[in-house]
Order: structure tokens, then C-alpha cells, then sequence
């Protein structure tokens, strides 16, 4: 009996999911023979930590300050100095500065895309959307995530999933597509954890066995379709045709792994170094970045919140536009700058000090910055024409600036860098060619970057 005719005979839920994201991203079966991946690049980044900005940070607010501008372009805040001679960042950040000189920034990258779910998706695939479109939804039709394209051509054998994400979807009205496999199928999708890493209580119940249900029961195939009846919430049935035997095999392994339960669990770590990295919801997540990069995973997504922001100074994004920019001016020191500045450089600090950071590239970067010419209704809006991204770790030259933005800030005046040439650098990194070629729906070849390596910024 081949594959398809196993499929007709399940049901239509028998998929074990989690939370609707799928079990360690095994909602569906993954080829147990991945293709042969062309290598090449630098190699040196084994991980990736991307810590995405939802919201859109104000590059002329923190690491591109023009200071020599017309004060209606002007940032209000004050430059401090950094570990690099002659860089300066937003006085709001003293912790960050004294890591600089691990971080390459990339002051130029630009795409074309303005509202914040077509933006989100380009930040997050390399990829522009055919439309500007604020209700653009996830289909088919669009890329997939950049840890989904690391699981389909270079997955970990680690024991561990390849690509992690948490602990939120972003959505602005609808759900930003760009953060699942897409085309490639939901077995490249993330394992998604929507809990909460600061709760008192965070663990994976759903990786733990039902109660009167033994590891050696799931050897069974009929005692795990059982499980996966029980659990599920829906499946495609000829998606669930990709190859039941790649499936099950995953599905048990991650179920009686203690490996993958040990990575989660939050708790082995120090009370010292939680508070280190801060009791927040983003800093948590960022220690179990940290944990899972370390026990192998190769892709870990950390959002930084659930919206893009707005008048709270305890919540959202970092889109705090809309009221006047005496008021922007009080939420980003109040929120989003100490939040960062309690754990980016704790986090670069805990890599290095674990002789991590050589083999792990941490990104740091959102949708799109803001517009240099400060509004005094609604202060910055949205800018993709240009803003600033941080990269450490993995081989990247720390303090080094790649291209430069104009006297404003407002588009680049040399060496521009679009979202296609990011997600080719960051494949460089990994020793994963940008021009390997993934097929989407239609069967039709695709690079997986449209954009050349940014390969000044490597040692």
C-alpha cells in the first residue's frame, strides 16, 4: 500500500498539532532524505537568533542618529559613545553601547512596501509582495520564512527541531504571512510556542505523554493515530499524503525526547541569569534562544511583541506614531529602549561568554524604519525607503557600518542594500549558497534569495 492510499484511510484530523502550529513543526511529514544542499560562504553560523522588531524601530532615533540634521529631522535624544572609536547610539541604550563592537549595522536596506503586514512579510522572507497591502494574507502564493527554507535545505540532525518561533504570531488585523513554510508544506513550519518563557509556570505540556499513555504504546501505529485523533484540529488530506512514514518516526522521537524537553526547560537556569536577561516576556525569550541555539537548533524567531504598538507604555510594538512626538518621545525610553537594552547585549555577552557567538548570527531588525522629517501630529511614520539592521555573531566583522543613508536619513546615499540582499547574507553566513533553488506551488524553481551577500561585513 503506498503513501496516498495510507492518507485516504486516515482521518481528516489525524495530525498531531500544537496550538495550530503543529507539533515541532511536524503537522506534517518531512522527506526523511533531504536533498544535498550547495555550501558555500563563510559557514561559520551553525544558528540563528533572529530577534524581530515588530513595529518598525526609528533608525534616526538609535543607531543612525543624524546629529548635524535640521531639527525637524533631528532625533531629541542625545548620542552616547560606544565600544567602536567615533560610533555613537541613542543615550537610552549605555548597555548596548558597550557591545558595539561585536555588531555590524547595515544602514541602507530599503524595500518599497508601507504598510505594516506587506512590510512584515518582506522583512521576514526577503521577498516583496505583488501589492502594498495592508490585508495581505497568508497563501500559497507567497515565500516562506526564512528558518522554514533552513528546514527544507539544510534541516539539523541534532536531535532537534530546525526552526523554533515564539512567544507570539504578529498580526496587524490579519496574520503577517511570512512566518510558516508556505509552499513548502506545514512540515516546514515552526514549532510555535505561545507561552509565555516569564510565566511561572512555562513548560511544553504538549510534548508530555497523556496520562496512561507509555512511550512504548506510541510504537503502536494505531495507539499514536489514537493520539494524533484526540489532539488535532484539521489537515489537508493531500497534504497528509507527503509520507506517513517520515511522520510517525518524527513524531515519536520528539515525543520521547528528553532532549527537546530539557532545551525548554527554563528552570535549570540561575536565578542570576534570568534576571540578567530581565523578567519580561521578551527577556525570557531571548534565555531560551540562547537554550536552544546551544542544544542545536539551527533557527529561532523571537518577536519582540504580539502588535506593533501604539500609546502604551507596557505594551506593543514599536510603532508608536499616531499623537504628537512629545509623546513618542516618552514611550520609547519608557518601554522599548530599556527593553532592549536589558537584553541584546546580555544576550551577546551570555553567546560569547559560552563560546557561542562565532557559531551563532544574531540579527536584530524590523519591517521598515521611520520618516526622518519628525510630524508634530503624528511624529515618525512609517519608512522602508531606508533604516538600519544589526547582525553579530557567525563571522560578521563587529563594528563595521555598511553603507551610509543621506544627511537625513531618509534614503541611502551609498551602497543600498535590499531585504533580498539580507536574506543572502544571512544564507552566506550559514554556508548555505543563496542561489539554491526551492519550487513553490506551481513547481516552479526559486532562488531562496533574490539578492547578493553583503560579504564586506565578515572577517
Amino acid at each position: 500500500m503506498n503513501s496516498i492510499q495510507r492518507a485516504a484511510e486516515i482521518n481528516r484530523r489525524d495530525v498531531l498539532r500544537i496550538g495550530g502550529a503543529g507539533m515541532l513543526g511536524l503537522t506534517l511529514p518531512r522527506l526523511l532524505q533531504a536533498q544535498e544542499t550547495p555550501r558555500t560562504g563563510s559557514g561559520r553560523a551553525k544558528s540563528v537568533i533572529f530577534l524581530f522588531q515588530w513595529g518598525g524601530p526609528s533608525h534616526v532615533d538609535t543607531f543612525d542618529m543624524k546629529l548635524d540634521a535640521p531639527s525637524e529631522y533631528r532625533t531629541k535624544y542625545k548620542p552616547i559613545s560606544t565600544s567602536v572609536p567615533g560610533m555613537n547610539v541613542c543615550e537610552h541604550l549605555p548597555e548596548t553601547a558597550k557591545v558595539m563592537h561585536h555588531f555590524a549595522q547595515i544602514r541602507t536596506v530599503h524595500h518599497t512596501m508601507n504598510n505594516h503586514n506587506s512590510a512584515g512579510y518582506t522583512a521576514l522572507t526577503g521577498v516583496e509582495p505583488a501589492i502594498d497591502d495592508q490585508r495581505l494574507r497568508d497563501s500559497l502564493d507567497l515565500f516562506p520564512a526564512f528558518g522554514s527554507i533552513v528546514d527544507h535545505v539544510a534541516p539539523a540532525d541534532t536531535g532537534m527541531p530546525t526552526f523554533v518561533s515564539f512567544p507570539h504570531r504578529i498580526a496587524d488585523g490579519s496574520t503577517v504571512p511570512g512566518q510558516g513554510a508556505s509552499f513548502l508544506g506545514r512540515g516546514h513550519d515552526p514549532l510555535f510556542v505561545p507561552n509565555d518563557p516569564n510565566a511561572a509556570d512555562f513548560e511544553l505540556p504538549q510534548l508530555s505523554l497523556p496520562s496512561g499513555v507509555s512511550a512504548s504504546r506510541l510504537d503502536d501505529r494505531r495507539e499514536l493515530q489514537k493520539l494524533i485523533n484526540r489532539q488535532a484540529k484539521g489537515l489537508d488530506q493531500t497534504a497528509a499524503a507527503r509520507g506517513l512514514d517520515a511522520y510517525y518516526e518524527k513524531a515519536i522521537s520528539m515525543l520521547n525526547s528528553r532532549q527537546v524537553r530539557q532545551a525548554f526547560n527554563l528552570s535549570d537556569e540561575s536565578e542570576e541569569i534570568r534576571q540578567a536577561y530581565g523578567r519580561t516576556t521578551y527577556g525570557q525569550s531571548c534565555l531560551l534562544a540562547r537554550r536552544l541555539v546551544e542544544s542545536g537548533v539551527k533557527f529561532v524567531t523571537v518577536y519582540f511583541d504580539r502588535s506593533i504598538g501604539g500609546r502604551s507604555k507596557t505594551s506593543g510594538g514599536w510603532d508608536t506614531h499616531g499623537f504628537d512626538d512629545t509623546r513618542m518621545y516618552e514611550i520609547l525610553p519608557a518601554r522599548h529602549l530599556p527593553l532592549t537594552d536589558h537584553t541584546l547585549p546580555v544576550l551577546i555577552n551570555d553567546l560569547e561568554r559560552r563560546g557561542l557567538l562565532e557559531d551563532t548570527l544574531v540579527m536584530w531588525f524590523g519591517e521598515f524604519g521611520r520618516t526622518p522629517k519628525i510630524n508634530k501630529s503624528i511624529s515618525r511614520d512609517h519608512w522602508p525607503k531606508c533604516y538600519t539592521t544589526l547582525l553579530a555573531g557567525g563571522g560578521v566583522r563587529g563594528g563595521s557600518v555598511y553603507g551610509a543613508s543621506d544627511r537625513y536619513g531618509a534614503v541611502p546615499d551609498r551602497d543600498p542594500v535590499t531585504t533580498g540582499d539580507l536574506a543572502a547574507t544571512m544564507y552566506h553566513a550559514m554556508g548555505i549558497d543563496p542561489s539554491t533553488e526551492i519550487h513553490d506551488n506551481l513547481n516552479r524553481p526559486l532562488p531562496i534569495a533574490n539578492g547578493r551577500p553583503v560579504t564586506q561585513i565578515f572577517g
